[in-house]
């Protein structure tokens, strides 16, 4: 009888212990990763692919434009040009499936797909993207081609679309 009792108990003691555990383990286990916040500066639409975004301005670090995780990040080097990057595993996931002539909504203005190119990472050159152009254009880029190492792919899509006058 007494066995019994050492048993029961023991396994009262157990079961208690391993609620305890995992109560601790969804407070504290499955608490959301810190989210960077972003400063909202526009917003872009895609009614072709049923994308709308929330996108930051970019600023170069040692060079280089970090890409935000969730949303669009844009940079100019010009009043005219502006280069939009995200990833494509996240807000640029059905990018592939714009078209030329696709309508694109960007901060108040409404512009046309011109050219969509898929090019190796090696061939892009950041220079011929952000060079000035004649028309208010829009330079939307993202990975493509095979995963790497690190998050990166082996190609970009890069779509342009100018402005609707």
């Amino acid at each position: 009888m007494e066995l019994r009792r050492r048993r029961l108990s023991a396994r009262k003691v157990f079961v208690s212990l391993y609620v305890l555990a995992f109560a601790v383990y969804l407070v504290i286990g499955l608490q959301p990763a810190e989210a960077t916040q972003y400063e909202v500066a526009a917003e872009l639409d895609i009614p072709s692919i049923n994308l709308t975004v929330d996108v930051t301005r970019l600023s170069l670090n040692e060079n280089k434009l970090d890409t935000p995780d969730t949303i669009v990040g844009s940079y100019s080097r010009t009043e005219n040009k502006t280069l939009l990057i995200g990833h494509s595993s996240t807000v640029f996931d059905n990018l592939k499936n714009v078209k030329l002539k696709d309508q694109v909504n960007y901060d108040g203005q409404s512009y046309r797909v011109v050219g969509i190119h898929k090019m190796e990472k090696a061939e892009v050159k950041m220079d011929d993207l952000l060079q000035r152009a004649d028309k208010d254009t829009l330079v939307i880029m993202t990975c493509a081609g095979q995963l790497l190492d690190g998050g990166d792919a082996t190609h970009r899509l890069v779509l342009t679309a100018v402005v609707n006058e």
